[in-house]
């Protein structure tokens, strides 16, 4: 009597089927934030205020449990990251949050020194606290702070879309290889390209400092791609692939702010020296 073959396993589904159901999982995501982030945008004041204590308290848990300091160390630090987070909410003056952000970067690190704990939750706050009192500050309560938010956003946004779609049809040499082998050069100029062009966009629309704003759209598409290696390099330095799986088809939220906290920083930066530390929107939009 003749054994009965067993059958075959079910042939594994094509790359290009695969990437293409990853791309629909990445849209429907990024579709759900938008409807999230946009209408808070849109209210300003204290709805984005604490908008962004909730991001920069979720990008730091991330930034933790990637590098395995969810401990009392991390707590502690946690704590001295509210009173920044909290100095930003009650719309302390911007000098003293920032003198607040330096003292508690200087105690965090004299109790890690003393107690011989890790450096990375220290580091956490500094990331997790510029990002959000960056956002914070840069939207503020008027019109002026929602144009420089959406120039934000349309700078970051069109700068990750056309440096990935870029990326995938020239392809060429790696941009990073040992941080981050998929981003390749052709992509970084495609991003900052587009990047740029929608910067510029928002600022005719807005009426916005035209030529202030293109160099700044420039700086911004180039720091936020930046900022997507330096996050790779934190998730490499951990061997984690994402910060946490809280996204569906985007990793965790670091994995999708990264660009845009580190264009932030630089944008309030550059409203700072163009004479508005405490409004930023209006010395980028004045119109």
């Amino acid at each position: 009597m003749s054994e009965q073959a067993e059958p075959l396993p079910p042939e594994p589904p094509p790359v290009a089927a695969k990437k293409s159901s990853d791309l629909y999982i990445r849209i429907a995501s990024a579709i759900v934030l938008l409807a999230i982030v946009l209408p808070v945008a849109w209210r300003g004041g204290d709805w984005f205020r604490w908008f962004a204590v909730l991001l920069a308290f979720v990008i730091y848990g991330e930034w933790l449990a990637m590098a395995r300091t969810l401990n009392f160390q991390g707590l502690l630090h946690g704590l001295l990251l509210a009173l920044v987070l909290g100095a930003m909410v009650t719309q302390t003056p911007v000098w003293a949050i920032f003198a607040i952000l330096v003292a508690v970067l200087i105690i965090g690190r004299a109790y890690d020194r003393l107690t011989g704990g890790s450096p990375w939750p220290a580091a956490g706050v500094a990331y997790a606290g510029l990002a959000g009192t960056c956002l914070g500050l840069l939207r503020g309560e008027d019109m002026p702070g929602l144009y420089v938010l959406l120039f934000l956003f349309a700078t970051v946004w069109a700068t990750d879309i056309a440096a990935y779609f870029v990326g995938r049809a020239v392809g060429g040499p790696k941009l990073a290889r040992l941080i981050s082998p998929g981003k390749t050069w052709s992509g970084a100029l495609g991003g900052a390209v587009a990047g740029t062009l929608a910067g510029i966009a928002v600022a005719f629309a807005a009426k916005g400092a035209v030529a202030l704003l293109a160099l700044a759209a420039l700086s911004l598409s180039v720091v936020a791609q930046i900022g997507d290696l330096f996050e790779s390099w934190v998730k490499r330095q951990h061997g984690a692939k994402d910060s946490s799986r809280l996204i569906p088809g985007h990793g965790g939220v670091m994995d999708r702010v990264d660009g845009l906290v580190a264009a932030a920083v630089i944008l309030y930066v550059i409203a700072a020296i163009a004479g508005a530390p405490s409004n930023p929107g209006r010395a980028l939009f004045p119109g």
